[in-house]
């Protein structure tokens, strides 16, 4: 047996901040073996008393049609449950970058699409449209959605609420008879791909729409060799060089991008309140390490005499993590940094060495590098989401909201980070069950999607 002679692994570091990193190391810190990590603040998320919504009943809906609980709350259930059995895994949800399942999900938001009154279309990268003109077709649009791809063994939220409850907000107002008054165009995009889970390469699909994906993005292969442009056409989708920087929207024609979003952490659940508006989104920063070794029989080579790169890469996981959790044992400081205390870096700081190759046991192909700068939210889309919020909550509690809406930020990165390079963008938290995301175990209370249905609603009739 032949022991390992190189081992590559993607390491995975979040950072909450626009300050760029390398600035920081440059000024603050001088120790030259941590140049893996990007270290910055963590910006401070206001929060709130506990409010609740576990009392909205039967009572509430019969108050008046404006709370629509057969199609925001019912329906919107439904179809979650509906599209999370869409899957490639057998027991398991899993739909990953243009897979057969992945296709017939896009089928499906289509058909939803169409039933709420848009016009639809699927464009040369896979992602789902779904348009309504509004009374000026050549305003400025509202783009909204998120994607429809999953991770391996996913939950049902991810993703597809940021879809669904669009699509039943908007279906509302077509039977109303209210979508043509929209004052600008309305258009929600299911994106083929945000998790990179095929091809590692996060924002496919909406770094298209944004503009941002380079050319070369379309030969990236997956672990059978398949490249992303091969998977286009195994789904009779033709994609070259020229129409790939035609799926660039024009900067001009659009007002803003709004996400909908499950939260994927504790915080709403903690303090007791349904719904949050972002502020922000983290930056991350992902590598590739090669250690390299000296490759040998595994019994005859003594240990004294190895060069093993296997152990030397747990090491440096180890490492690592020790790093972020405890970056005052490891990072002198110097005082010059007036952004941020080793303190907040404590709390702030998350990695993680999601994958590992060996060779010669094993071959695996990674992309080199993915750079996600931080966003922030703009303020305009923040205080209008606050405000539908706040009138989606008083319609459902018959009374006056005493709370403040939360204002957190995201640890997690979304497709709003590739739309931020195209327009302002906003987005809207939804609580999830103990913070649980990208498993099974993802659970959002039927209540509280009822809530967003009402506060995506509230949102989008400010644009009539």
């Amino acid at each position: 047996m032949a022991a390992m002679a190189t081992v590559t692994h993607v390491t995975k570091i979040t950072h909450h901040s626009a300050i760029n990193p390398s600035s920081i190391f440059t000024s603050c810190f001088r120790n030259s073996l941590v140049l893996v990590c990007y270290l910055v603040l963590l910006l401070s998320s206001t929060i709130s008393p506990s409010f609740g919504l576990s009392g909205v009943g039967e009572e509430d809906e019969n108050r008046g049609s404006d709370l629509y609980p057969e199609i925001l709350r019912d329906e919107v259930v439904a179809r979650l449950h509906q599209l999370g059995v869409v899957s490639d895994g057998d027991g398991y949800l899993e739909r990953t970058f243009m897979s057969p399942a992945a296709v017939r999900a896009g089928n499906l938001i289509r058909e939803w699409m169409e039933d709420a009154g848009l016009r639809t279309w699927v464009d040369s990268l896979g992602n789902v449209h779904g348009r309504v003109e509004g009374r000026n077709a050549s305003a400025e649009a509202l783009l909204m959605g998120s994607h429809l791809d999953t991770v391996v063994d996913a939950g049902k939220f991810d993703g597809s609420l940021g879809i669904i409850s669009v699509l039943a907000a908007l279906k509302v107002l077509s039977i109303n008879g209210k979508l043509g008054e929209l004052s600008r165009p309305v258009e929600v995009i299911a994106f083929s791909d945000e998790e990179g889970v095929r091809f590692q390469s996060t924002f496919l699909g909406s770094a298209a729409v944004a503009g941002i994906l380079p050319v070369s993005a379309l030969k990236i292969t997956d672990k059978s060799d398949v490249t992303i442009q091969d998977a286009l056409k195994k789904n009779s989708i033709e994609i070259t060089e020229e129409n790939l920087l035609q799926l660039k929207y024009d900067p001009k024609s659009v007002w803003g991008y709004v996400e909908i979003h499950i939260e994927q952490g504790p915080v709403l659940e903690w303090v007791g309140f349904p719904l949050a508006v972002v502020k922000g989104i983290a930056g991350q920063t992902r590598l590739k390490v090669t250690m390299r070794g000296s490759q040998g029989h595994a019994g005859t080579v003594p240990m004294s005499m190895r060069h093993d790169p296997m152990a030397a890469a747990a090491e440096a996981i180890v490492l690592l993590e020790s790093l972020c959790k405890h970056p005052q044992d490891f990072l002198p400081f110097d005082g010059h940094c007036k952004s941020f205390s080793m303190k907040s870096l404590s709390t702030s700081l998350v990695c993680t060495v999601g994958e590992i190759s060996t060779w010669p046991s094993a071959s695996n192909v990674i992309p080199g590098q993915h750079d996600a700068d931080a966003v922030i939210c703009d303020s305009e889309l923040s205080s209008k989401l606050k405000s539908a919020t706040y009138i989606g909550l008083k319609r459902m509690t018959g009374g006056a909201i005493q709370d403040e809406i939360p204002v957190v930020m995201s640890g997690a990165g979304h497709d709003a980070m590739a739309l931020s390079h195209l327009t302002k963008v906003g987005m809207l938290f939804v609580r999830c069950r103990g913070g649980i995301s990208h498993s099974p175990e993802e659970h959002v209370l039927d209540v509280d999607v009822w809530a967003s249905g009402l506060a995506i609603l509230a949102f989008i009739e400010t644009q009539m």
